[in-house]
């Protein structure tokens, strides 16, 4: 367990302080950038820290829900999730510096709270995990979702980066409840949409 918790704890530094480098290629490549009001800039910047932190946040509840469970079909699902994730958060990296912003100073706090609900998730057994990680990218998507509505729609290039995100987060929330995922009592649902409430507040900000 101990070796277990090192590597974590160098994954976690990585994803923290490193450059993400993911597998697939940013979705708006092929989109010019927009002449954005500072107002809009700064907006899209706030919105893109928060999907940033939110990314952070996915790296973390991911190892943590297999520090119990490393194996298994659920196992893999989550292990394909986190792959994707990477790519979110390499995106929402690259557009935030494009725009001239910086990533939240409170992501350290966020990550390693996000390892502790998730690895409490794995101790409680698969169906539960995968519950948990429905329910996330569920609330997930809905946040995506509205920052659409929130965004310029002259800022083509980060409508669809979040399109693409929004689409995968669905994508794995489906996954999960084909494998078993429970649906979680309504107080924890609750309880991890207030926690989500506060993470994007701060993290617009900070």
């Amino acid at each position: 367990m101990i070796d277990d918790l090192i590597i974590e704890f160098d994954k976690g530094l990585k994803v923290l302080f490193a450059k993400p480098k993911g597998s697939r290629p940013r979705p708006d490549l092929h989109i010019e950038d927009a002449e954005l009001t500072p107002d809009e800039k700064k907006r899209t910047i706030e919105l893109m820290r928060v999907n940033h932190t939110g990314e952070v946040c996915a790296q973390a509840l991911y190892s943590g829900q297999l520090l119990f469970n490393p194996r298994g079909e659920g196992a893999e699902s989550l292990k394909k999730a986190s792959k994707e994730e990477i790519d979110h958060l390499n995106w929402c990296n690259t557009r935030i510096h494009e725009l001239g912003g910086k990533t939240s100073l409170l992501n350290p706090i966020w990550y390693t709270g996000s390892f502790l609900m998730g690895s409490f998730a794995s101790m409680l057994g698969e169906k539960y995990n995968l519950g948990f990680l429905a329910e996330t990218e569920r609330q997930v998507t809905q946040h995506l979702t509205s920052h659409l509505d929130k965004i310029s729609k002259n800022d083509l290039k980060t409508n669809k980066i979040l399109e693409v995100m929004a689409d995968d987060e669905e994508q794995h929330a489906i996954k999960a409840k084909e494998l078993g995922g429970i649906d979680l009592p309504h107080k924890i649902k609750k309880a991890m949409s207030l926690t989500s409430k506060v993470m994007t507040t701060l993290s617009a900000k900070i």
